[in-house]
């Protein structure tokens, strides 16, 4: 009883200092001395749950890790085999009592985001377990709910266009609207941190591992989708984070697999890569997530930007002013692991100037080694202690000490709203790109080109859309009047499936292909100019990356949605039928197949009809 009555003290203790922080109803000339004073006051009190801390304690709360399960405490049996195999912990609650851990990221994959009901309740239960520790500390709930291609919450929770899209569209206000939808509705389920916006310029097309999650290949454009995102998230009251610093937007390689070289010089850097992160810093951005990239010109010594203190400390600390919180991204991804190995990666990112360690392959490894490096005062309690003030303070600005519980009532009011529905949809009809429109075949009159074939990839669904991708634009063609068949042809057709295609198309008024990442090889191109061939009307979509069109013969009009999420794929066949101009305007330049050096369509570009 008494343990229960202590972690309430504290609770409240802590609430009144947020109370005091947060208090607004000051004079103009009073305002900046409250604030300072309700501030040191507010960090006064921090440092003294800090000092309350055990040693263990005070590791555990640098880790950010993952679980399986769709309840903290009664996950499915093959999920309490998973947290056993890779934890040695059966439920959230018990990783939580075991390891301390500050924080909790959500993954589809690992059944924790079934629907919005569900993922409150286990929200509810990851905040009980920490309130329940000998240091009663509420969670840090993160997700990457960057929307358009990496999304872990699917419908009914409302799905906006990705950061490309966003581009395209070019307007801050849709920006900053997506921004506080997205995080209105985490909020409501109990995340409370979204590792969103992607802050990388994108100038490598062939970029693996970026590509459309990037707003553009324009640093001022960039800069200012990046801000808008972070003013929308901090209006719905979540931490937003920027990534992936220094930038990730010119890479071929994937860190997930690889180690990365970027081989910008320290000027290329500053004028191409830094201007959305300083945008980000500038707007009050909450977090930073590091790159696993290497960059010479920016360490010489050629360590992973995770694990560089010239980097992290140097250049984002110090040149650039952040004093917010720096977390890594997942430690369990190749281009982190290759140099150093799992017992030195997080002692290693620590003293670079990383607060919190993300997901680490082992955490029982990573968390017993960053144990023994400050038990060998390898690192310094005080060094911990820094990370640590910082990830309470943004816990305390996010109100978690004050309340960090979610209700089915709250969710049921945020989450898929027809008002944030109506939005989604709004935004995503000015972003679509049209790209070419020989003999002006579009927009599609029903009354000449009412019999439509939709055939193309079907990738998976990226964000829990209903899907597949042909199916979804034949049944918004159904539900706009024209009778459309749907055909899935996949990324790589095999000659059979084209003459299917081929047959498929006899009689139709128009084709509609969509295309998915075509490169100098793909049998998309083949399906492509085989439709042509038939002397039917060929409308592609590249719904994915819009460099798609360099690569494919001559057809009657091509698009660019840069997802294929529904709200993208919906908004494209309303422009195609007219419903809706296309208003998009190219983020990236498309470069000739062949030679980059050859833009044929720039930045900016986009036919209206």
């Amino acid at each position: 009883m008494h343990h229960r009555t202590s972690r309430r003290t504290l609770l409240t203790a802590t609430a009144a200092t947020v109370a005091a922080a947060a208090t607004g109803a000051v004079s103009a000339s009073g305002a900046a001395a409250a604030s300072a004073s309700s501030s040191a006051s507010a960090t006064k009190r921090l440092k003294q749950l800090i000092s309350r801390m055990s040693l263990e304690e005070k590791v555990g709360q640098l880790f950010v890790m993952r679980v399986y399960g769709h309840s903290a405490t009664e996950p499915d049996q093959a999920d309490i085999d998973a947290n056993l195999a890779e934890i040695g912990v059966r439920t959230a609650a018990e990783l939580i009592a075991k390891y301390h851990v500050g924080g909790i990221i959500y993954f589809a994959w690992a059944h924790n985001t079934r629907d919005p009901h569900q993922i409150a309740d286990l929200s509810n239960g990851i905040q009980r377990a920490g309130l329940a520790s000998p240091t009663p500390l509420p969670l840090l709930i993160s997700t990457d709910q960057e929307h358009g291609i990496v999304c872990r919450v699917g419908e009914p929770a409302t799905l906006m266009p990705g950061a490309m899209a966003l581009g395209a569209g070019g307007s801050s206000s849709d920006a900053r609207r997506a921004g506080k939808i997205a995080g209105t509705e985490l909020a409501a389920i109990g995340i409370n941190q979204n590792y969103a916006p992607d802050a990388d310029v994108n100038v490598n097309p062939a970029n693996p591992v970026i590509g459309v999650r990037s707003f553009g290949a324009d640093p001022q454009a960039v800069a200012a989708m990046v801000a808008a995102q972070v003013k929308g998230y901090q209006v719905a009251g979540i931490a937003s984070t920027a990534k992936h610093f220094p930038g990730h937007g010119d890479t071929n390689t994937d860190s997930h697999t690889g180690l990365p070289y970027i081989h910008h010089t320290r000027e290329q850097w500053a004028e191409l890569d830094s201007p959305p992160f300083r945008a980000a810093i500038a707007a009050g951005i909450d977090a930073i997530m590091t790159a696993h990239i290497v960059v010479p010109a920016l360490d010489p010594a050629e360590d992973p930007a995770t694990l560089s203190r010239p980097i992290l400390t140097g250049i984002l600390r110090e040149e650039l002013g952040y004093d917010g919180v720096v977390v890594t991204d997942s430690l369990g991804m190749e281009g982190v692991r290759t140099k150093y190995g799992d017992e030195r990666v997080p002692v290693l990112a620590l003293q670079a100037g990383v607060d919190q360690l993300l997901n680490p392959p082992n955490l029982d490894v990573s968390w017993n080694a960053l144990l023994a490096a400050v038990k060998s005062g390898e690192i310094s309690e005080a060094r911990i202690e820094e990370s640590i003030l910082r990830i309470l303070r943004l816990k305390m600005k996010l109100g978690l000490f004050d309340d960090p519980f979610v209700t089915h009532r709250g969710v049921d009011r945020a989450v898929g709203t027809r008002a944030h529905l109506a939005t989604a949809d709004r935004i995503a009809e000015h972003t679509t790109t049209l790209l070419t429109n020989d003999g002006a075949v579009l927009p599609l009159s029903r009354r000449s080109h009412r019999n439509l074939l939709v055939v193309g990839a079907d990738p998976a669904s990226p964000s829990g859309t209903t899907g597949p991708p042909t199916t979804t634009l034949a049944t918004a063609f159904g539900e706009l009047g024209y009778a459309a068949t749907a055909l899935s042809t996949g990324t790589a057709p095999t000659q059979a499936k084209i003459a299917e295609a081929v047959a498929a198309a006899q009689g139709k008024d128009a084709v509609i292909v969509g295309t998915y990442n075509v490169s100098a090889t793909s049998s998309q191109r083949t399906l492509v100019g085989a439709l042509v061939a038939t002397g039917v009307p060929v409308i592609t979509l590249a719904i994915r990356n819009p460099y798609d069109i360099a690569q494919l013969p001559t057809h009657a009009a091509s698009l660019a949605t840069y997802s294929w999420t529904d709200v993208e794929l919906r908004a494209a066949a309303r422009v195609i039928a007219g419903r809706a101009e296309p208003q998009g305007r190219l983020p990236v330049p498309v470069q000739r197949a062949g030679d980059p050096t050859q833009v044929l369509y720039p930045v900016g570009y986009g036919l209206t009809y």
